[in-house]
Parts: C-alpha cells; sequence; structure tokens
C-alpha cells in the first residue's frame, strides 16, 4: 500500500491542481503516416484523368521505340511533350522503378582519382612536408591574393611559401624547390615525402615532372599522397 497523492503533494508543496494538470499534458507518441498516399492518376493538360495503368504503357511504348537508350528524365520530357502529361520526374522514377525498365547508373571515370594518404610515423624533420592553397580578400582592392605554404609536419615550420595574386603550377614548382635549397635538400639522397591535395597546381603535368625530376636519384618519393 502507498501513501495517498493528497499527503504526498502535501509534503513536497505541490499543489493537487498542478499535479493533475501535469498528468494530462504528458506527452503522447507522435504517429507518422509515411509521407504523402502514391496516386493512381495523373492529369493532361487538358484537365483529363490518365491511371497510372496508362502511363506504364506509354513507358513502355517508348522505351521500345525511340527512347531504349533514355532514363527517367527524358521519359519524362517524352511523356509530357507527347502526350501532355502534368506530371513530374519522381512519379515517372517510381513507375519506371515498378516495371524495372530503369537504366542502370553510369559510372563516373575521374580523370584524376582521388588518393588518399597513408598514415605515417613521423620521427624527425624532414621525412615529411604538406602543402595546401589558402586565400585572402584585399580589403579596398576588391581582389583575392593566394598563399601556398610548404610545412614539415614533425617541427610545424613552414620551410617556403608563395604568396601572390595567382598561384600556377610554376609558382608551386620554385616554393617546393626554395623549400629543398633551404633545408640542404636539393642533391640529397633521402628526400621528403610531400604531400598535398588534388588541387590543379599540384596534379599538373609542370608539377609533377618537374618534382619527379628533382627526385630521380631518390627511390620511393611519393608525390601522390594528398592531405
Amino acid at each position: 500500500m502507498g501513501y495517498k497523492v493528497s499527503l504526498v503533494l502535501r509534503i513536497i508543496g505541490i499543489s493537487r491542481s498542478t499535479y493533475y494538470a501535469n498528468l494530462k499534458r504528458q506527452p503522447k507518441p507522435r504517429i507518422f503516416a509515411g509521407g504523402r498516399p502514391k496516386s493512381h492518376y495523373t492529369f493532361t493538360s487538358d484537365n483529363k484523368v490518365v491511371s497510372n495503368e496508362q502511363v506504364k504503357e506509354w513507358l513502355c511504348e517508348l522505351i521500345t521505340a525511340e527512347g531504349f537508350a533514355y532514363g527517367y528524365l527524358k521519359l519524362t520530357h517524352c511523356l509530357r511533350r507527347k502526350f501532355h502529361l502534368i506530371i513530374n520526374k519522381k512519379k515517372v522514377y517510381r513507375l519506371c522503378k515498378e516495371l524495372d525498365i530503369l537504366r542502370p547508373q553510369r559510372k563516373i571515370k575521374r580523370k584524376h582519382p582521388r588518393r588518399l594518404a597513408r598514415n605515417r610515423v613521423i620521427t624527425a624533420s624532414n621525412q615529411l612536408w604538406e602543402a595546401d592553397l589558402k586565400y585572402g580578400y584585399i580589403a579596398g582592392e576588391d581582389r583575392f591574393f593566394f598563399i601556398m605554404p610548404i610545412i614539415d609536419v614533425f617541427d610545424r615550420c613552414i620551410v617556403a611559401y608563395h604568396i601572390g595574386l595567382s598561384c600556377e603550377a610554376k609558382d608551386a614548382v620554385i616554393t617546393f624547390k626554395n623549400a629543398l635549397f633551404k633545408r640542404q635538400l636539393y642533391t640529397a639522397e633521402q628526400k621528403p615525402i610531400f604531400r598535398s591535395d588534388n588541387g590543379p597546381q599540384f596534379i599538373s603535368n609542370l608539377f609533377e615532372g618537374r618534382a619527379w625530376n628533382l627526385a630521380s636519384s631518390t627511390k620511393g618519393f611519393p608525390l601522390k599522397h594528398p592531405i
């Protein structure tokens, strides 16, 4: 047997009206309807009703004729132009999916594939360098400037940098050469690993060709390890 509600409320100093009002305000679980129900018809431009089954027949006719290689976007345009349907691409996609006539999604091949860096244990300076390109706004002149630092990952020092109103592949090559000279590594046998993002300066033929020439006497000089 528990205590009476009136006794407990009197002890803790809460009125009965507050207690019962809070009981009534207890949140009820929300019930989600799951979106709009699917429509079973489509309107034409002259306000006629066309069933989904008829639209499916037209879709099958299109893909057996000139629309064999069409995706759902082009099929949507064909339905609008040829049959004057007021229909959006989402519904056409759903109907094509029900008919199993969707074209396989093409795979986009990147000209310069994304290269991910490997985690490395750095124990001294000049083992791993990183470069990145940043820009800032010049107040009063309405233009931007670019800065490209080369940082030693171990000691966090800026070995060399380029700053100017532009930053092209030739600027990246000059900055990289200056970094090697400053650390007296231009003719060294063991050179640091250089990592950068896949910016146009670093994936250009000029930068990659010059950088490999600088490391022609060194084995394993991996340039393509982005940050």
